[in-house]
């Protein structure tokens, strides 16, 4: 008796047969969240990873005494002080996937380029889960749940700025990561004039993940930030400003490998490692901003 389909386990469907049929070379389009960490992050030291478990030593520049000079007095000289900030990278993140020979058998399309493509911005996705959702908690300027409105939106980004001022943090290289609803605030509001952000054209644009500059910072959508998607008093979103100064960030695709032939199976696999880690290296330039609407 001839067989009247294949088997297939998990999430597979069953196939009735092995009759052709026509498949579509174009794939659906699939939409994926906004990354920000490498934008708003410091890779200074990324080339000194060696493998998992890695330690980098990060050296701090000495704070020399500046004292009174005074005539025929003997000079004192002060000893500096060697400071080192550790950078671990202590995290792996990982993908893996099969394609059974009787599916690459039936398929015109190359699903395990697709497949790997998607697991490359998984990827990069999983990593900005991690990070956004962690380093808010380093921030030396917390500046408190407060509701954000479009009446007020330019006001508390103005005083985030002039907080940073405070601290000495440099104009240079400033950023800001908001969600979409904080933006939603930004287009009711006057900032859709461009004048008012100091920018030759309206900040009102998006370009990838970056919206526009405003008040001297850079800023980038993210549906990723701590509370992006909730928002309350309760459980704010943990919106992000500061430099690249403030975190450190390396992170190395250790391994991509294709296995042809699985032991247990009739099919192929790639599989991938990824070790990263961060650490908020400049407390003074990173602000958290928990807001809600």
């Amino acid at each position: 008796m001839a067989s009247t389909g294949v088997a297939r386990t998990g999430n597979n469907l069953q196939q009735r047969n092995f009759i052709p049929e026509v498949w579509s070379m174009r794939m659906q389009a699939k939409f994926y969240a906004s990354t920000v960490v490498p934008a708003i992050t410091n890779t200074d030291w990324e080339g000194e990873i060696k493998e998992s478990g890695s330690v980098v030593h990060i050296r701090i520049r000495p704070t020399v005494p500046v004292d009174d000079y005074i005539v025929n007095q003997d000079i004192s000289y002060s000893d500096l002080e060697d400071e080192k900030l550790t950078l671990n990278i202590d995290k792996a993140k990982m993908f893996a996937f099969k394609c059974d020979d009787v599916d690459k058998a039936q398929m015109d399309i190359k699903v395990m380029e697709e497949a790997t493509t998607d697991a490359n911005f998984q990827m990069k996705i999983a990593i900005d889960n991690d990070v956004l959702a962690n380093i808010h908690a380093s921030a030396t300027t917390d500046t408190g749940t407060l509701q954000w409105t479009k009446v007020n939106v330019l006001e508390l980004i103005v005083d985030i700025a002039t907080n940073l001022d405070e601290l000495n943090v440099p104009k240079e290289g400033r950023w800001g990561v908001m969600a979409p609803w904080q933006f939603g605030l930004v287009s009711k509001s006057d900032l859709k004039d461009a004048s008012l952000a100091g920018d030759s054209k309206s900040v009102l644009r998006s370009k990838n993940d970056y919206v526009g500059t405003i008040a001297g910072f850079m800023f980038y959508e993210s549906n990723i930030l701590a509370g992006a998607s909730v928002a309350t008093s309760a459980v704010p979103t943990h919106s992000l400003f500061g430099t690249k100064h403030a975190v450190a960030f390396a992170s190395q695709l250790k391994k991509v490998e294709r296995i042809r032939q699985l032991q247990n199976t009739f099919g192929a696999a790639i599989r991938g490692l990824n070790v990263y880690g961060y650490q908020v290296v400049k407390a003074d330039a990173l602000v958290d901003a928990p807001a809600f609407k």
